[in-house]
């Protein structure tokens, strides 16, 4: 009876303070159909389940709906039998995997919504030298699982990323500068296509589609698992390092040289120049994929005076945690990318110019938290690739995936901060198109900082028309298309 009455308050639109949603009455039968129609492995929550919860709760807040109902697959045969019923009734879904997106309806809706916790595998092949990972999976789980090994993969950088989304769109990670990007490693996707089929997709068994998957995105069926690469890994030396408003400067200063100048691939530094409780600072992670970086490469931040400091030799995993993902964790939040050339010290300075001019007007409109992520990359990140890949739609140019993170309270704002990111990117490509970097204004943006309305055409390019080819063969009743993403 409990569970009824809060299920039936939800569906008033008043249960656990959410926004209330409308016209969700029709999709529970749909539920209920599933749950009918799956096997014993899997399993259905509604309002009023604290399973329930688990499955819809995102990292920010803005990207939570309230659904009919959470479907938990625990097979792949399921997540078919789930896409066939969803697309004879032209019900809205989403895929949740680690539940990171900034993007409010990536990865929610009030309709079905699919949780893959069960897909928790991480099974190590020491022959062929790859890790086959489920798509219910953080990294963090990932790292962990690997380590006895004495491996890796190539992987996200901070704690709390899911696996799927992270793959699926690209992924930028501390071993980017040695081996590429993740859909760089990739061997091959086990596939559930809206046609209910499951399939293991490689270079060798459909060529099209592997390479459209490639930072495709959700646009042709649920991944269910990867199979990646693996590489011997070690101990690691880096960490978090926090600086004050009276050193900005120097930070700036050493980020631009560690830019220009260090081309160790082992070497890799993420600057998040931040406006926080109404001051101004740094938050440096450094990184050394070695027990000891070479003398140099990280003096100059060294020698600037902290606020904390925590850098050592320590496991790859430990070094992924070393900077807290829960100080804004439940505010509304959304991402941003600036494309850009090269990190200049003008560039730099103007992405720091930002945070400040943003953070200090956005606190009065509940900004909590404005953060701009200067990730400088080796101009050879590109150039690892095993097979060709949808995303990015060249090569030949590496930008670099420059980051915007806002957080607020108040979803009355969403629209202001919305737009000021928008106004940020184009200040920051002004800045770069000034210096004479050339074709900053039609790059295409990293698909996992993307913020929503960024044109489709923009960032696949001329990957567009085989993208939407093999989408047609695969899903041409678009089943893909009810769920939220971005669309090809």
């Amino acid at each position: 009876m409990l569970v009824l009455a809060v299920a039936t308050s939800f569906l008033l639109g008043s249960a656990y303070g959410r926004p209330s949603n409308r016209g969700l009455l029709p999709y529970l039968d749909v539920c209920h159909q599933i749950a009918g129609a799956i096997s014993d492995a899997s399993d259905v929550y509604f309002p009023g389940q604290l399973l329930y919860l688990k499955g819809v709760d995102h990292w920010m807040s803005s990207s939570d709906q309230n659904s009919a109902c959470v479907v938990e697959p625990g097979i792949a045969e399921d997540v078919g039998v789930i896409l066939g019923i969803v697309g004879s009734t032209q019900t809205p879904f989403a895929v949740r995997g680690g539940g990171h997106t900034g993007n409010a309806g990536y990865s929610s809706t009030e309709g079905v919504h699919i949780s893959m916790f069960r897909f928790s595998e991480v099974t190590y092949d020491e022959n062929a030298q790859t890790a086959t990972i489920g798509t219910g999976l953080v990294w963090d789980d990932v790292y962990t699982a690997l380590a006895p090994h004495n491996v890796n993969v190539v992987g996200g950088r901070v704690t709390g990323v899911g696996v799927a989304g992270f793959t699926l769109g690209g992924g930028f990670s501390w071993l980017t500068n040695q081996h590429g990007l993740t859909i760089d490693t990739l061997t091959s996707f086990e596939l559930v296509k809206p046609d209910g089929e499951v399939a293991t997709v490689t270079q060798s068994s459909d060529s099209d589609l592997f390479w459209a998957m490639k930072g495709g995105l959700n646009n042709y069926g649920i991944v269910t698992s990867f199979m990646l690469k693996t590489f011997p890994q070690g101990q690691v030396w880096g960490g978090l390092i926090t600086y004050t408003a009276n050193v900005l400067d120097d930070v700036a200063n050493a980020t631009a040289k560690f830019s220009a100048e260090v081309t160790d691939p082992k070497a890799a530094i993420i600057t998040s120049a931040n406006f926080l409780l109404a001051e101004p600072g740094v938050s440096q992670l450094l990184f050394y994929d070695g027990p000891t970086p070479p003398d140099g490469i990280f003096d100059d931040f060294l020698a600037i005076p902290h606020f904390t400091k925590d850098v050592s030799t320590r496991s790859f995993v430990s070094l992924v945690q070393a900077a807290p993902s829960n100080a804004t964790a439940g505010q509304r939040g959304a991402f941003n990318t600036a494309p850009v050339q090269t990190l200049s010290a003008g560039v730099v300075k103007a992405m720091f110019n930002e945070s400040l001019f943003w953070g200090s007007r956005l606190q009065f409109d509940t900004g909590s938290f404005i953060s701009y992520d200067i990730e400088p990359f080796l101009p050879s990140h590109l150039s690892h690739n095993n097979s060709p890949s949808a995303w990015p739609p060249t090569r030949d140019v590496a930008y670099l995936p420059e980051c915007l993170y806002f957080a607020w309270i108040s979803p009355l704002h969403d629209d202001t901060f919305h737009d000021a990111m928008t106004q940020s990117v184009e200040q920051i490509q002004r800045v770069a198109i000034a210096e004479g970097q050339q074709g900053i204004d039609t790059a295409p943006p990293y698909t996992n900082y993307a913020l929503f309305d960024v044109p489709v055409e923009l960032i696949y390019g001329d990957s567009l028309p085989l993208m939407r080819s093999v989408k047609a063969r695969v899903d041409p009743d678009n089943v893909m298309g009810l769920a939220g993403g971005i669309k090809i």
